[in-house]
């Protein structure tokens, strides 16, 4: 018997492609000669000799997805044959809940630590050279005004964002092309009831909120009170005022500029390249947990993990980086929003804080 044996690329993904259904749960394989397909040693297609218009799935000992054998329907052409494989869902599967599905990551640990460590890196010596930068252009600190450090602000994160995703994105271009739900900015079907990006933000926005304002509670009967002198927003506060152009600057920064960086490294290459290893949920709670020490605000570690969790929760069910890139931006915003009308309604803010 004349056989075919499907190319490395088709063999690696075909089990994952059974995995994630389409609507009509079907795949679709050509080959020039289908009368016997070996794919990853997982899956036998056997031609019929009796039944040339049929063939049969034959279940490998070694691939528990399908229970017991499937008859699929086989369509000839002139110069090749197409194999239509149907199957129906298991019902009771975790398989089904996108929350539980992992993603199919292609690249190996070392790939995983080096760009993790380069990352890192790159955020520290970005800030470096640009301090050490400003001297040589005329620029004195201390001289600027408020506005001025603002617009300043505004520059120093968009370098940084860039110098950092571009050694991201370099570091895991070799594997490409890669999964389509990985590094994924889909604005299609925003409100679609499975994965739309902006109806889950919300949902994933008034959860989250929720969860801190209970946290925020639950700490509050703590003796302990934390420490806020050294946290980012502390040193934003004189930022903060009447000025447009300052709130304008400060609203890029955190709703635009950390919102794309930090979804991309935590969520989308961190969590993501987790779940090679453990499950999604463990790697959410993982992911979060880091995401809540990088900003080395130990007084915010509490809050800052509530919100990773509803991040990572609200990527793996939408498998859209817009999703918690919507809901940080919106987290962010919000905060400066608010704290903008404060300062203008005669509040102290930074009193507010410290008692907060």
């Amino acid at each position: 018997m004349a056989s075919t044996t499907l190319t490395p690329v088709v063999s690696s993904t075909f089990p994952s492609c059974f995995l994630n259904q389409s609507k009509s749960n079907s795949l679709l394989i050509r080959s020039s000669q289908c009368l016997c397909l070996s794919i990853n040693r997982k899956f036998d297609f056997f031609l019929s000799q009796s039944k040339p218009s049929s063939i049969s799935l034959i279940q490998s000992p070694r691939s528990p997805i399908f229970p017991g054998n499937r008859r699929l329907g086989l369509v000839s052409t002139r110069n090749s044959s197409s194999i239509v494989c149907s199957y129906p869902q298991q019902k009771g599967s975790g398989l089904n809940w996108p929350i539980l599905r992992r993603w199919d990551v292609p690249w190996p640990w070392q790939t995983i630590t080096l760009t993790s460590l380069a990352c890192g890196i790159s955020f520290v010596v970005t800030g470096v050279i640009e301090t050490q930068a400003l001297p040589f252009f005329g620029i004195q600190i201390a001289e600027l005004t408020l506005d001025e450090k603002a617009e300043l602000l505004l520059i120093d994160q968009g370098i940084t964002t860039a110098v950092v995703l571009g050694i991201l994105f370099n570091f895991t271009k070799s594997f490409q092309p890669l999964p389509d739900d990985i590094y994924r900015y889909d604005f299609r079907e925003p409100f679609n009831l499975q994965k739309g990006w902006l109806l889950w933000a919300g949902i994933g926005f008034l959860g989250a909120a929720g969860a801190i304002a209970l946290t925020g509670v639950a700490m509050s009967f703590s003796n302990e009170s934390p420490q806020r002198e050294t946290d980012a927003l502390v040193r934003l506060l004189p930022l903060i005022g009447s000025s447009s152009v300052r709130t304008v600057c400060l609203l890029v920064v955190t709703g635009v500029f950390a919102p794309l960086l930090e979804e991309t490294v935590f969520r989308g290459f961190f969590m993501t390249s987790l779940t090679k290893w453990v499950p999604t949920p463990v790697a959410i709670v993982i992911s979060a947990a880091v995401f809540a020490l990088a900003h080395l605000t130990p007084g915010e570690f509490p809050q800052l993990f509530v919100l990773g969790i509803a991040l990572g929760l609200s990527y793996a069910q939408t498998r859209n980086l817009l999703t918690p890139i919507t809901i940080h931006s919106l987290w962010n915003s919000g905060v400066i929003l608010l704290l903008t009308f404060l300062q203008l309604q005669g509040y102290d803010i930074r009193e507010l804080l410290q008692s907060s």
